[in-house]
């Protein structure tokens, strides 16, 4: 059952980088899932779409997947550019601004 390694994105509604500094190993679904037509859930007889594995490094993933015989592909992770301000938070409040501090 061919599965992904990747380094999951940081949560899109908060700035900060927390759960995004491991790499995980995700099986591919390897059926469709169905919907119960009285409850309406989503349901799939394949277990492994549920696991989900977490390693240090991307190395350790791929070891893992070797030696357990898993076709595993890579994932590399979009780097983000740091928004670091010279002042930072501080510059807003600085006493030798040159101009009119407006909204």
């Amino acid at each position: 059952m061919p599965a992904r390694i990747y380094k999951p994105a940081r949560n899109a509604m908060q700035s900060g980088v927390a759960k995004t500094k491991h790499w995980v190993l995700e099986y591919v679904a390897g059926e469709a899932r169905s919907v119960d037509p009285l409850m309406g859930w989503t349901s799939s007889s394949d277990t492994q779409a549920q696991v989900k594995l977490r390693f240090s490094s991307k190395e350790a993933a791929l070891e893992y997947a070797e030696e357990n015989g898993i076709d595993a592909v890579v994932q590399e992770p979009k780097s983000r550019k740091p928004n670091i301000r010279a002042g930072g938070y501080g510059e807003n409040f600085a006493t030798n601004r040159r101009g009119a501090w407006t909204h």
